[in-house]
This record gives structure tokens, sequence and C-alpha cells, in this order.
């Protein structure tokens, strides 16, 4: 999927992502301020967690409850290197069978299993973004 949307369309653009997701583990890419936080949001909500979502920025992980499991939304923008993820016990994480959502995933290139969904993010202009998503292995 390749396309360009409306911000005020996140919501549509997450239930389609929701149906293409094959993995569970999502790597979201894109320069700051490009809307990851607030994609992952509404993908959160469109698998059905109706309470309030906010960044991982400072905790680097969230955890969110669903109805049959949960989603983990990372944020390694502020990590140092990849041991301060592997103290956080990411392995036990990515084996959890649950959503994990990543945002920054380059901190943490060499930890991540080998087949991932991408998500590009780019901004067009302050309203519109630019959106990619596809299967990919991690080199």
């Amino acid at each position: 999927m390749k396309k360009i949307f409306k911000l005020e369309n996140i919501d549509q653009i997450a239930q389609e992502l929701k149906k293409m997701f094959s993995r569970k583990i999502v790597l979201f890419n894109g320069e700051m301020g490009a809307g990851k936080t607030t994609l992952i949001s509404a993908i959160v909500r469109a698998l059905g967690h109706s309470e309030e979502t906010s960044s991982p920025t400072f905790s680097i992980v969230n955890e969110y409850k669903l109805e049959n499991g949960y989603v983990y939304h990372f944020d390694f923008y502020r990590i140092k290197n990849h041991y301060e993820a592997l103290d956080i016990g990411i392995d036990d994480y990515f084996c959890s069978g649950y959503w994990n959502f990543i945002e920054w995933p380059e901190k943490i290139t060499n930890l991540l299993p080998e087949e991932v969904m991408v998500v590009n993010l780019e901004i067009i202009s302050t309203t519109e973004r630019s959106i990619e998503c596809f299967e990919s292995e991690v080199l």
C-alpha cells in the first residue's frame, strides 16, 4: 500500500493498515512530526482499545490491553544504544505473540526479528502525509 492521505482520515488509514498487517511486529519510520505516534494511536483504537494512548518517549514502552491480548508501543528515540532495549526485555516482548509497534527502529536494528511489517510516513504538507506499508526482512 502506498498513498497520500489527509490527517483527518487517519482512522480510515488505521483500519486499512490493520487489515494489511501480516506480522505483529511493525516498524514505523518517519521524521520527527510525521505522525508516527498519532498513527499508532489510531491503529490501537482500530484494534479495539478504547482508552487514551500516549507517546512512550520517556517510558520507552507503553502497554495497551486489548480484548484478546496486548499492544506494546515502543519509542526508541531517547535510547543511547541497543543495550537499553535489552535491559527492558525487548526479546520477551517480541516473543509474546502480541502486537509490537516500534518508533525509531533504526536504534535497535540488530535486535529486530527477521520478518516485520514496515510503515513509512512522510510529511507532504501540514494536513497531508504519504504512507507506505509493506512486509520486509530486516537486513
